[in-house]
């Protein structure tokens, strides 16, 4: 039987990298995602890329109950869940105290709260399975709090810590436990920043996630150079050097 995975976020970026690398690695793929479109597109794509089943579900990860659902229809589907990717997220420009909160919520409730359930809904189908791999996309922005990415930074460092606590909860347990910290892979995302340092296209990136989760690593980043090293460095800097200009009155 082939191996399986269930992606959430699958229909752009990083999740439609992810998916496609692993469609031509013949896994049975999950793709969920909220635009039923686009995923009924990569679908066809994935199918003929080599997936063993691809299984395109409709899913907003900021209703909850609604992940569970679709986690088990995935595990009826395939048999089993081998791999389940936390991956759904958005990101604004967001200055703090602008009149952006709908945006913050947004940003929290989908990049930190819609991944930690998505990851409490899967635990225990992996569990009761004998095993399995959970994967958690966070992001270098995640070291510290950057200028106008507040709510981005506060999910992406809050799901580290939390990715953090599960890997020593189920240290004795069958249970694989991944994060994976992107840098600047070239996505509709971050495509409008005036500044992308270190950008790698897309296919190479979704090829390096692909490497690193069927090896089970533990925490990475992404490109592991120079990010390794930068990151730690990041959070390092005084406040002055990264904050932006004085705004014009």
């Amino acid at each position: 039987m082939a191996k399986s995975i269930f992606i959430t976020g699958a229909s752009s970026g990083l999740g439609e990298a992810i998916a496609v690398e692993f469609a031509r690695r013949g896994y049975a793929v999950a793709i969920a995602a909220r635009r039923l479109e686009r995923i009924e597109s990569l679908a066809a794509r994935l199918r003929e890329s080599g997936a063993a089943a691809v299984l395109p579900l409709t899913l907003d990860v900021t209703d909850f109950p609604s992940i569970d659902a679709a986690l088990g229809r995935a595990a009826v589907e395939f048999g089993r869940l081998d791999i389940v990717v936390a991956n759904a997220g958005v990101g604004y420009t967001l200055p703090v105290g602008r009149g952006k909160f709908e945006q913050v919520k947004q940003t929290i409730d989908t990049d930190l709260t819609g991944a930690i359930a998505t990851i409490e809904f899967a635990l225990p189908r992996l569990r009761a399975q004998g095993g399995g791999q959970i994967v958690a996309i966070t992001s270098v922005a995640g070291s510290r709090g950057m200028p106008l990415m507040g709510a981005y930074s506060a999910a992406k460092g809050g799901l580290h810590r939390y990715v953090q606590a599960l890997r020593a909860e189920v240290r004795h347990e069958p249970i694989v436990v991944t994060e994976l910290a992107p840098g600047y892979i070239d996505t509709d995302m971050n495509r409008g920043a005036k500044s992308r340092p270190f950008v790698i296209p897309l296919q190479q990136g979704g090829a390096i996630l692909a490497r690193m989760i069927e090896r089970g690593v533990g925490h990475r980043y992404v490109p592991v150079w120079p990010w390794a090293l930068l990151a730690p460095l990041v959070k390092l800097l005084p406040t002055r050097l990264i904050a932006p200009p004085p705004r014009k009155k």
